[in-house]
């Protein structure tokens, strides 16, 4: 008998499965602590987006809850949702909300970060009242803010009062509404801005600019040579994050204006809730709300790319 036959036939005995049990739960280990973590996203992340999918394409209402019964419907729902008056309304509402409170929360929040960089006595207790809009419910956060921009007894036209100012209709003008909306959404979303702009700066090694003084790099020479590209992956984390999270805005709008008046605060995601919660339209809320979650796919890859692109360039 050769050594290789009794290799062969050691292989084949109890101790040799055993070792290439051992082997293969050695080699695929690492899967086996994944396993809770793909359940969990598999179970609460990734089957709502199935059936949302799933329900988008049938006529699913709340007879549907009694009957079991929801008809396919095809592509009815996606077209009903995109020839609707309404929907134009909604895009263009979504782009100048999404746009102008992402503007704005990005250009204050750097420029508070910025300012935190240096020590001075009270930073820390500063930054830290800066966070409070962030740890506020968002309810109670619109219904204080509905209160100080009400047109007869709010605080903030009471002030302007004081000048001689008009009472202003925040709230309830259609070309005012969006725009006391959207600077609600800004004051709420730079402390996000700012925490994580403000990590960003911290990383950024003093030695940098140290060496680029000797060179001549200081005040927005070394923020445009040094702090800037340092900072660029965060700056995307935060861009991305900002623009998914105002995409989905809802709680906000509907506590401020409900959508109105005359649905010029209505976007994307206050119209599906409107049409699934409301109507009770479960189908066309459902197609909304995957054509939002396009838009917000699509806007992350597309940026990411660019940012990925623009170092090597």
């Amino acid at each position: 008998m050769t050594s290789a036959d009794l290799r062969l036939g050691a292989g084949a005995g109890p101790l040799g499965r055993g070792a290439r049990w051992s082997r293969l739960v050695r080699r695929h280990s690492h899967w086996l602590f994944s396993l809770p973590a793909i359940a969990f996203v598999a179970l609460f992340f990734g089957y709502p987006i199935v059936q949302n999918v799933v329900m988008s394409f049938q006529e699913y209402t709340t007879e549907t809850f009694y009957t079991g019964e929801a008809p396919w419907v095809g592509l009815a729902n996606y077209v009903t949702s995109l020839s609707s008056s309404l929907f134009t309304t909604t895009v263009v509402n979504t782009a100048l909300f999404t746009i102008g409170s992402i503007s704005f929360q990005f250009t204050i929040g750097l420029a508070l970060a910025l300012f935190f960089k240096r020590n001075f006595p009270l930073s820390g207790f500063l930054r830290s009242l800066l966070l409070l809009p962030w740890l506020l419910p968002l309810i109670a956060s619109s219904a204080v803010w509905k209160w100080i921009l009400d047109q007869e007894s709010g605080v903030l036209n009471q002030f302007l009062g004081l000048f001689g100012i008009a009472p202003v209709p925040w709230l309830v003008s259609p070309g005012l509404a969006l725009a006391g909306v959207i600077g609600v959404n800004i004051w709420l979303g730079i402390p996000f801005n700012v925490a994580i702009l403000y990590s960003g700066l911290q990383a950024v090694p003093r030695e940098l600019y140290e060496a680029g003084a000797l060179d001549g790099a200081v005040g927005r020479k070394a923020f445009r040579h040094i702090t800037w590209p340092s900072i660029r992956p965060v700056v995307s984390v935060v861009m991305v994050l900002g623009v998914v999270y105002t995409l989905k805005v809802v709680d906000i709008i509907l506590g401020l204006t409900g959508g109105g008046p005359a649905n010029s605060t209505q976007t994307l995601a206050t119209n599906a809730y409107n049409k699934s919660f409301v109507e009770f339209d479960f189908g066309q809320g459902a197609a909304l709300s995957n054509i939002l979650i396009v838009v917000s796919l699509a806007f992350s890859l597309v940026y990411l790319y660019i940012s990925r692109r623009e170092p090597d360039e």
